[in-house]
């Protein structure tokens, strides 16, 4: 299943869900009614020598003002603790981490396990073209891992202490794999909503619970003829057995539709790492393992459905089970599998360790050079060797083809990526102060003239420490090459998304000092902040609704934007946008002002509201304008995998014809 019909996919599932969960509340709403008149007829007959449940005597306390009554109660309490529910959970995947005891895990730490998995989660990141995530660990010795959040730019890794002491890299990688195809498909997103409808629903098993406590503050049957506390405390029982058959049936439909994504996770990861053995030796070693997946936290349960293995224990039926059995699991990824769970010899000493301990030495001083104009050199740019490529037509198609399902290639380009970068400028991605350093760098102008104006403007407002770090990094920086500036954004969201509320707010003043500074707007100035705002701003795009035949006059504006990026020949935009037009349904006008970067703004904005199914096309015809000529600029490749990241497109870096 390609991309965009995974998307599609978990998009109408969504839909068949909410119909589901529709379908649970009128139940729920039947039967409480019936509890109630039972309970109203019962409080009437308080008076009789002998309580009469008979049909005709219950059909006489039903009534449509009840009925009405009670369905307005159900689906307040439903609709109102689901909102609740989602409130708690805006920011994405990080609720779910600190709400499993997780720790976020400091980009620079000294700890083997820990530098480890952040390698693992950055290669990944890089290969399939997502921002880099966060990691939370869990401080439990069982096996297990999940991804959580509602988009890319708020999700998060959550991985227990005992998955990165006990697997081996190749392992790791498969588990990590097997999470991102979670973010990728949409699945991530759909577990998300299934936490906050499946709360709607226990919301009225709570309130039974409630009102059954109450009662041990009451003295039930006050005399012989007061038998209100008895139906008082038969009411609560029986709310609170609604809610939970509420609860067991939604369960149901939360642990079919997480096996059926196990499976389909686990056959991505095979695909991405092209090694069954990493993660069907992990599965191998979670039935090993003494504690297997299973988690202590108190609040596993709720969020079963997000885990790499069965969270919590199952009860009677395998039917109530999150994840299809082990066995199985094993045996679709490695066939050959011989069917025992075999702990190691080696334990936990098996992994190669030199990566990790290269990536927590002591980073480099970072001198207290003084604030006035840096020696910014014209050297040759950095890391060019490793990152020389010829890109043609054919690196933009199969990064087109390969979304959602980058393989064994594209993480060996990440792994070439992030050798490219200095050791010194992938430490400072890692820290708050020095990643909002590498990005104002990255706005500087090469012209001297023009970045003594931009930096007189920008320590202005500046923090004295970002601004002392943008003076160290600064001339490095300036000649990076320009094709590993997007992995390294991609590097440091992560520093960057840990900003407080006005610390982000200040960063964003300070990228538009420096954009504000020329007196215009660049594309690539416009292009970087557009993809932090995007990542880091926590903006929506509304509900995904919109045909490609609604945004002619945005695809238009995006495609000309691109066509006028790689030349400045009339004749030569004129022929990317007539091979764009080939992919469109519709015709392109020959001419269309590009100069108001806020229009673009909002046609991007209006973009990202593309059905998937539609999304294609617009990808299409964006390849064919940047490889017209047969040939694309690495400056083209970046502003096409930049754009693609703005219109939520995950795209794996482009490879070479050589690779």
């Amino acid at each position: 299943m390609d991309f965009f019909t995974a998307q599609d996919h978990a998009r109408r599932k969504t839909g068949r869900l909410v119909v589901l969960m529709v379908l649970a509340v009128l139940a729920l709403i039947a039967v409480t009614t019936l509890a109630i008149t039972i309970a109203l007829h019962l409080m009437g007959e308080q008076s009789a020598t002998q309580t009469n449940l008979s049909a005709q005597g219950m059909w006489s306390a039903l009534s449509i003002e009840l009925v009405t009554g009670v369905a307005i109660a159900v689906l307040a309490v439903v609709v109102l603790g689901g909102l609740f529910k989602r409130s708690q959970l805006r920011r994405g995947g990080r609720v779910v981490a600190e709400a499993l005891g997780g720790r976020e895990i400091n980009l620079n730490t000294r700890d083997a396990d820990e530098r480890r998995i952040l390698n693992v989660v950055e290669e990944m990141a890089i290969a399939s073209g997502t921002p880099v995530p966060s990691v939370y660990v869990l401080e439990e010795e069982s096996i297990n891992a999940f991804a959580a959040g509602y988009q890319t730019n708020d999700a998060v890794i959550g991985i227990t202490r005992g998955t990165i002491r006990n697997l081996t890299r190749d392992e790791l990688q498969g588990v990590v794999a097997h999470e991102f195809s979670h973010i990728l498909h949409g699945d991530m997103r759909l577990n998300m909503r299934l936490i906050s409808i499946l709360h709607g629903i226990l919301i009225i098993g709570l309130l039974g619970g409630t009102l059954l406590r109450s009662m041990r503050f009451r003295r039930v049957g006050g005399g012989k003829r007061d038998n209100s506390g008895a139906v008082v405390l038969a009411l609560g029982a029986a709310l609170m057995l609604i809610g939970y058959a509420g609860t067991f049936f939604g369960n149901l439909i939360k642990s079919a539709v997480s096996r059926q994504r196990e499976y389909l996770a686990d056959a991505s990861a095979v695909q991405f790492t092209r090694n069954p053995k990493g993660i069907g030796n992990a599965l191998v070693k979670i039935g090993s393992h003494s504690q297997g997946s299973h988690l202590q936290a108190t609040q596993a349960a709720e969020f079963s459905h997000l885990f790499f293995g069965q969270g919590v224990r199952q009860g009677f039926s395998q039917m109530m089970a999150t994840h299809p059995p082990l066995k199985d699991r094993i045996k679709r990824v490695m066939p050959d599998w011989n069917g025992r769970f075999e702990v190691s010899v080696n334990g936990n000493q098996n992994w190669p360790s030199q990566q990790a301990e290269n990536d927590a030495t002591e980073p480099e001083g970072n001198g207290e050079r003084s604030e006035a104009e840096p020696r910014f050199g014209s050297g040759t740019a950095t890391g060019t060797g490793a990152m020389a490529a010829v890109l043609t037509g054919a690196s933009a198609q199969t990064a087109i083809n390969t979304m959602g399902q980058p393989d064994q290639r594209h993480l060996n380009q990440a792994r070439a990526t992030l050798d490219a970068l200095p050791e010194r400028i992938k430490i400072a991605a890692h820290e708050p102060h020095a990643a909002r350093a590498l990005i104002y760098s990255l706005l500087l102008s090469q012209d001297k003239t023009m970045r003594q104006h931009q930096l007189k403007a920008l320590h202005q407002v500046a923090l004295p420490d970002v601004y002392r770090a943008l003076m160290d990094y600064g001339p490095e920086m300036l000649r990076l090459d320009v094709q590993l500036r997007l992995p390294l954004i991609e590097l440091a969201l992560p520093a960057l998304r840990s900003l407080s509320v006005e610390q982000a707010q200040h960063f964003r003043l300070c990228m538009e000092r420096l954009i504000e500074a020329d007196g215009q707007v660049s594309l690539f100035e416009w292009t970087l902040y557009q993809l932090l705002l995007s990542n880091i701003g926590q903006q929506g795009s509304g509900p995904a609704n919109l045909k490609l035949n609604d945004l002619q006059r945005e695809c238009q504006l995006l495609l000309t934007v691109l066509a006028t990026a790689g030349q400045d020949d009339p004749v030569e935009i004129s022929a990317a946008l007539n091979a764009a037009e080939s992919e469109l349904p519709f015709s392109l006008r020959a001419t269309v002002d590009i100069s108001d970067m806020r229009a673009l703004s909002l046609a991007v904005e209006r973009l990202r509201r593309l059905k998937p199914l539609h999304k294609p096309a617009l990808l299409q015809a964006m390849a064919r304008c940047i490889e017209h000529s047969g040939r694309i600029l690495p400056a083209e490749a970046e502003l096409f995998r930049a754009m693609a990241d703005i219109l939520d497109c995950p795209m794996p870096p482009l490879l070479s014809d050589e690779a």
